[in-house]
């Protein structure tokens, strides 16, 4: 190659992630993503409504095998997360410096704090059945306990504004305690959680269990809040006009539940009501003494 030759650089394709696989959005559409400043980043899918019914149709396939796995288990995955989360930090506080705004300092401790998300909520897998189930206290010859059980297909609108820290506040909850999620991306600056596909894919999360859509939720958000396979809805980031109205209206058809929209400062630590939102709780009663070792839950 001669030595006055320009070498083109190689731009990044960004692609959905939906049960596992990276595909473009079937409608061919894209639209494009700048910076803070209007500078040109990417072009990237524009999801339609066939594209959310695919994901929705990949999260309820894994839901059965993630909800099935041991609570360590899920714990060792979201570890891992981090793990290879933290191999591409650099990579990471580039698009959050870009799509937020901030200057590298600011956005390498948004990375830093999105890192230690991860490894909190790892942390919680195995533990939040003993803080919301337990023995209860009952007039009879019985034992009878409540267990949480994991909803099912969550739907989570993304925080529009913190694309990355907030992605990961929302998302790691909710498959923590079992649940698979259909997520619609910050419309404004996708490009982190398009990416967080890539390190999902490498980390022993089980295809389906996480599908990233990016475009606009004000599209994609009625048919995934009507559908009847979508069990709950976190509508953290239907904060555009009266979205998140229409959304709760239309969730109302199959009994969702709904997650409203609220004001949070996701730098601050998290609590355990983002994990307990999407749980069921299932009670047991088992007879004790002369009635026998028969049981029945309700």
């Amino acid at each position: 190659m001669s030595e006055s030759a320009t070498r083109l650089s190689v731009f990044k394709t960004y692609k959905l992630y939906v049960g596992g696989k990276f595909p473009r959005s079937e409608s061919g559409r894209v639209y494009e993503v700048s910076d803070s400043k209007g500078k040109w980043l990417a072009n990237v899918p524009l999801s339609s409504r066939k594209d959310a019914r695919d994901a929705v149709v990949a999260a309820r396939k894994a839901f059965g095998g993630w909800a099935g796995a041991t609570a360590y288990n899920r714990g060792q995955i979201l570890y891992r997360v981090a793990e290879m989360l933290e191999g591409r930090r650099e990579q990471f506080v580039r698009e959050v410096a870009d799509a937020e705004g901030l200057s590298k300092s600011k956005a390498a401790a948004v990375v830093d704090a999105a890192i230690d998300r991860w490894v909190w909520y790892a942390g919680w897998t195995d533990k939040i059945a003993q803080v919301v189930g337990g023995a209860n206290p009952v007039a009879g010859p019985y034992f009878n306990l409540s267990s949480p059980e994991p909803t099912g297909v969550v739907t989570v609108i993304a925080p529009q504004e913190s694309s990355f820290l907030g992605l990961v506040s929302v998302i790691a909850p909710a498959i923590a305690t079992g649940n698979t999620v259909v997520v619609v991306a910050s419309e404004k600056s996708p490009l982190p959680a398009l990416s967080l596909g890539e390190v999902l894919a490498t980390s022993d999360l089980p295809g389906g269990v996480v599908n990233i859509l990016s475009g606009k939720a004000s599209e994609m958000g009625p048919h995934l809040a009507a559908h009847q396979d979508v069990n709950a809805i976190d509508l953290t980031g239907a904060t555009e006009g009266d979205l998140a109205r229409d959304l709760e209206i239309a969730a109302a058809d199959n009994l969702k539940r709904v997650l409203r929209p609220r004001t949070e400062d996701f730098t601050e630590s998290p609590g355990t009501d983002r994990m307990t939102a999407f749980l069921e709780t299932k009670t047991v009663w088992h007879p004790t003494g002369s009635l026998g070792a028969s049981g029945s839950s309700y």
